[in-house]
């Protein structure tokens, strides 16, 4: 299983960015598909999830009309739009499937 973020940058408060993971090694399509963040100091904390056919999906009350999460599965992708970011944003972003996780992208909101 392998899993690769990008999309991530500075960006001004109110600005939006879009992440997007690649995924390889599996069913893709099998699988829910979730982005976590952390940003420096706090734990680990589940973003936007969404199930294997991209029916449901999922959302942190901090982000809930701000971001959306979605997938291909004909390109085993899946993304992350923000919208609106805020300083708070500001974190390491992860794509993640149960136990496996990408590298990780650094977002960073701040004028």
């Amino acid at each position: 299983v392998q899993l690769v973020e990008s999309g991530g940058g500075l960006v001004q408060p109110g600005g939006s960015l879009r992440l997007s993971c690649a995924a390889s090694g599996f069913t893709f399509s099998s699988y829910a598909m979730s982005w976590y963040r952390q940003a420096p100091g706090k734990e680990r904390e589940l973003v936007a999830q969404i199930s294997g056919d991209g029916g449901s999906t999922n959302y942190a009350d901090s982000v809930q009309g701000r971001f959306t999460i979605s997938r291909d599965n004909t390109k085993n992708t899946v993304a992350l739009q923000m919208n609106s970011l805020k300083p708070e944003d500001t974190a390491v972003y992860y794509c993640n499937r149960r136990r496996y996780w990408g590298q990780g992208t650094q977002v960073t909101v701040s004028s």
